[in-house]
């Protein structure tokens, strides 16, 4: 494993992940489902498995961020419920994730966040989502797709939008229970990333620890944010994100 400055090459690599991480510091306390825009660019930048391994402790700082801050606002019930599969989710995903070439993995992270798209657009009928919702297989469903996609490229945006949309959050109680819902995930992550992937090392933890001032500032951006922005809006937004940044990353 080279040096941290090492696993970036010029200025422009350097700003490019400085700049995901200003847009992960947002996702967590902002705007939930632009995070998913870094998700090609760190594939690109590292590779798409060993991204994953940087990226997991940016997320983890972005989280604790986001969870203090909204510490009061957060639905405990809707992040118990579904988070036992999302935890075997976990495990299923690490397994096959073993199996999988480099030149796959990021097919299969497309089609986790595409699935969380095709979910969202289903939304549109109320009705339906009203039977969906009351199915006693929908909080064992969603949480398994949550943990699996989670865990193969941290792709589980959409399909938390997908559960919190569902669940009528308003926009801070949406910040919040997703901010716990994923941090609890991505915490239970770094003992797996480290003994099975063995994708997590000092340098790309270092790499991170350059990038937290601009987390912050992006934290701070996506708190602004949330606050101005109307309910209405605050969810077509979210949804157009996801739309865009999954048809980029199958690109």
């Amino acid at each position: 494993m080279p040096d941290f400055p090492d696993l970036l090459h010029g200025p422009w690599e350097w700003s490019l992940f400085f700049f995901c991480a200003v847009l992960i510091g947002l996702s967590k306390t902002g705007i939930q489902n632009i995070g998913t825009v870094t998700i090609p660019v760190f594939a690109l930048l590292f590779g798409a498995k060993h991204s994953t391994g940087i990226v997991l402790p940016l997320l983890c700082m972005a989280d604790l961020l986001a969870v203090i801050y909204y510490r009061k606002r957060f639905h405990w019930d809707l992040v118990i419920k579904p988070m036992p599969w999302a935890l075997a989710g976990l495990v299923v995903a690490l397994m096959l994730g073993n199996g999988i070439p480099e030149s796959s993995f990021k097919m299969v992270m497309g089609g986790c966040v595409l699935l969380g798209v095709a979910a969202m657009i289903g939304m549109n009928h109320p009705e339906r989502i009203e039977r969906i919702v009351a199915s006693r297989l929908f909080a064992p469903i969603i949480g398994f797709v949550l943990g699996f996609s989670t865990m193969i490229g941290n792709a589980a945006g959409p399909i938390l939008t997908v559960y919190l949309l569902a669940m009528r959050l308003p926009k801070f109680a949406f910040v919040a229970t997703g901010a716990w819902f994923i941090m609890i995930l991505n915490y239970a992550k770094i003992p797996l990333q480290i003994v099975v992937w063995d994708n997590l090392s000092w340098a790309s933890f270092l790499l991170d620890l350059c990038a937290l001032p601009f987390i912050l500032l992006g934290g701070w951006i996506g708190i602004r944010i949330v606050h101005v922005i109307p309910e209405r809006q605050f969810k077509v937004l979210m949804i157009s994100l996801t739309i865009v940044a999954t048809l980029f990353l199958l690109y």
